[in-house]
């Protein structure tokens, strides 16, 4: 037995994701490598008054794949898509689900904004036929923990579950809060991540109004998105999800399974400074990769990749590089760091999961994928966002951040796994 000062090792042994870019992970990392673009005109709604009109949309995702056609009107796309995320992460690690101790499997799947499809259809429900067109099922389609809760009942889960809700910082929330259970030997394993289907008109009418999303290149939708360029004016939205099966390493090993790479490190912390706005100079997010450093007993310079935060926006990608200067000092120019949502758009509280799966590919393969639209350098942000392309080179340790509206920040630490 381990005592309380030794906890347990954690691996990450299985990858789910649905994306604009794939629906699987072997299809999302090869568009994600060869620089494609899943950002394209909106056609889910009539874009015609918005002033974005452009997303990473997923176009060819079929709910009924994985699950009951009945189950599957019943709840909203945010849930499916992580259902489908979680089979195919189960898929990729060769989990067999019947002979676990089911009290020791757990799920932690957040949204940052839940049924938000489900919120839009009902309201018009409401307002166009009165109460009793409302669907008997509207509360358990548009609350943000029931893709936790239908993943645990369609694998018989019955350990730790919940959702976290943290905006753009929840998927990664989720990871290490699943990471700290079974580090403490509250479960053995965990599916865990993120979802995000917010692709809608009332989200759309909501983030343009704040100023906040793409409005100059909606003719050219796969240069909306360009972290750290001098020419980026907003975040685009996508939508989609990402989970990853963690386990102990000895439930890991025990079953033989196959390992992408360790987390070692987790801190979450928050600004507290404005609802929107990072800390200027990035102050919270530095602080909270000195924390996951510490957590991960890492030095700054063990660092090769950092999946950047970097939404596009002009506040975010200079605070967020400000942070990493702050914290690595002279080896921030040594480091790589990419912003995948170049490609993806940024899928808000589904980002952390996504990003975490592109860590552990990037560990597993020793590529980096690259920050596409990385045309016109911005002089405040200065380092090596791996411009346009990928690179092979060695990564040993590789870094997700998120932040989210409220504050919060969130640093995860992966490091290629050395039996």
């Amino acid at each position: 037995m381990l005592s309380p000062s030794q906890p347990r090792r954690v691996v990450v042994t299985g990858l789910g994701v649905t994306t604009a870019l794939g629906l699987n992970v072997d299809t999302f990392w090869d568009n994600l490598c060869s620089g494609k673009s899943g950002i394209t005109a909106i056609t889910r709604f009539d874009p015609e008054l918005f002033p974005c009109k452009v997303g990473g949309v997923i176009e060819d995702f079929d709910a009924t794949q994985y699950m009951d056609g009945k189950e599957a009107k019943r709840n909203d796309r945010f849930t499916h898509l992580a259902v489908g995320a979680s089979a195919e992460a189960v898929k990729d690690a060769g989990l067999k689900v019947e002979g676990l101790d089911k009290e020791r499997f757990g799920v932690i799947i957040g949204s940052g904004i839940g049924g938000m499809q489900t919120i839009e259809d009902q309201s018009s429900a409401l307002i166009e036929g009165g109460p009793r067109k409302v669907s008997a099922f509207m509360i358990t389609s548009l609350i943000s923990n029931m893709a936790s809760g239908l993943v645990a009942i369609q694998y018989g889960a019955l350990g730790p579950n919940y959702s976290i809700v943290s905006a753009c910082s929840t998927g990664t929330h989720a990871v290490g809060d699943s990471f700290r259970m079974i580090q403490n030997g509250e479960a053995d394993i965990m599916l865990t991540g993120g979802s995000e289907a917010a692709v809608t008109r009332l989200s759309y009418a909501g983030f343009c109004k704040m100023r906040a999303m793409s409005t100059q290149y909606n003719d050219t939708p796969e240069r909306a998105s360009r972290p750290f360029d001098v020419g980026r004016d907003g975040f685009v939205m996508g939508e989609g999800a990402g989970v990853l099966v963690l386990e102990s390493l000895e439930h890991a090993q025990a079953r033989g399974a196959k390992i992408y790479c360790e987390l070692v490190g987790y801190a979450a912390n928050c600004d507290a400074h404005h609802v929107t706005m990072p800390h200027p100079e990035g102050k919270g997010l530095a602080r909270c990769l000195k924390l996951a450093l510490k957590d991960a007993d890492l030095e700054p310079t063990a660092v090769d990749y950092i999946n950047a935060h970097g939404t596009s926006t002009p506040y975010n990608d200079k605070f967020e590089t400000m942070a990493v200067k702050s914290v690595f000092g002279d080896h921030a120019y040594q480091l790589k760091m990419s912003s995948t949502k170049s490609m993806t758009g940024h899928l808000l509280g589904a980002a952390g999961g996504i990003e975490s799966a592109v860590c552990a590919k990037a560990l597993e393969t020793d590529v980096i994928p690259p920050t596409i639209n990385y045309d016109d350098p911005d002089p405040d942000c200065d380092l090596d966002y791996v411009p346009n392309n990928k690179i092979e080179t060695s990564v040993n340790v590789a870094v997700c951040n998120n932040l989210g509206f409220g504050g919060h920040n969130a640093s995860l630490i992966f490091k290629k796994f050395a039996g």
